[in-house]
């Protein structure tokens, strides 16, 4: 019964653009992962590259929530594909020495992939939100599917084509083009359109309107205030020192010390 409702109206266009978006999102990170040994050589541990996969991603995925929706989809979809595009060239042109320079070079191409694949995965979940449940099976779907061809096609390519691995990675580079035709060609623009549509709408709300809004919103931020005591000793001093900021960066630090409770309880 469950499957019947999800696919009852599934869009077939807004299921493989999804499908397509979560595979080439993903796609990058297991290539790196799977070619870990050829980066960085016998002598480095391979965690290296496994840290500078994850923890850019991590950080993007904890601080992009709060500012991200100032982009509009097809500016973040285009630096999406700008930014793992850069990265894995400079992966793949970078010599394969084993020196603490070229390492170093070819770590900063993983975190650029990283940083792409972090923004992208809070930016296609968030959009999930315009078409449907079947557009979040499609791309848990595609997430999914990423690892099979990811780790079977670098190894189809070097091992039984016998390709190089600069050839391999060099391959990859040009797999985010397929993430620009998932979201211009195949993805219906209606849902964005009354999306930006409505945010219209709310700039041109009365500014009456949201004033009677104000007192609940700052009820709400005392009493946030008065929560953090508990866990910051100091916040009184540090919302003194912060007296001074412009109010996005104060919020911006607000919502950081909340999102902490979800790893320090």
């Amino acid at each position: 019964m469950f499957r019947a409702r999800l696919f009852h109206d599934t869009n077939l266009r807004v299921f493989v653009a999804f499908w397509l978006l979560g595979l080439i999102n993903n796609v990058l990170y297991v290539v790196i992962l799977s070619a870990a040994l050829d980066l960085v050589g016998p002598n480095v541990p391979k965690a290296v590259v496994l840290l500078a996969d994850v923890i850019p991603s991590f950080l993007v995925k904890l601080c992009a929530p709060y500012f991200i929706h100032v982009v509009s989809y097809p500016l973040r979809v285009i630096l999406f594909v700008l930014i793992s595009t850069w990265g894995m060239l400079l992966i793949a042109l970078t010599p394969s020495y084993t020196d603490a320079d070229t390492i170093t070079t070819k770590m900063v191409g993983v975190i650029l992939a990283s940083l792409s694949s972090g923004a992208g995965e809070l930016s296609f979940l968030g959009l999930t939100h315009y078409y449907g449940s079947s557009s979040l099976a499609a791309w848990g779907s595609g997430t999914g599917g990423a690892g099979l061809v990811g780790a079977g096609a670098y190894a189809v390519a070097t091992t039984t084509i016998g390709l190089s691995v600069k050839t391999s990675l060099l391959a990859s580079a040009f797999l985010p083009v397929v993430m620009l035709i998932s979201f211009f060609v195949i993805l219906p623009r209606e849902p964005l359109k009354r999306k930006e549509a409505s945010l219209k709408s709310d700039l041109e709300t009365p500014p009456s309107t949201q004033e009677c809004n104000e007192p609940d919103i700052e009820n709400d931020i005392s009493v946030s205030d008065h929560e953090d005591e508990g866990l910051l000793s100091n916040s009184k001093v540090t919302q003194s020192n912060s007296a001074h900021l412009p109010s996005w960066v104060n919020n911006f630090i607000q919502n950081l010390r909340r999102s902490r409770r979800l790893i320090l309880p």
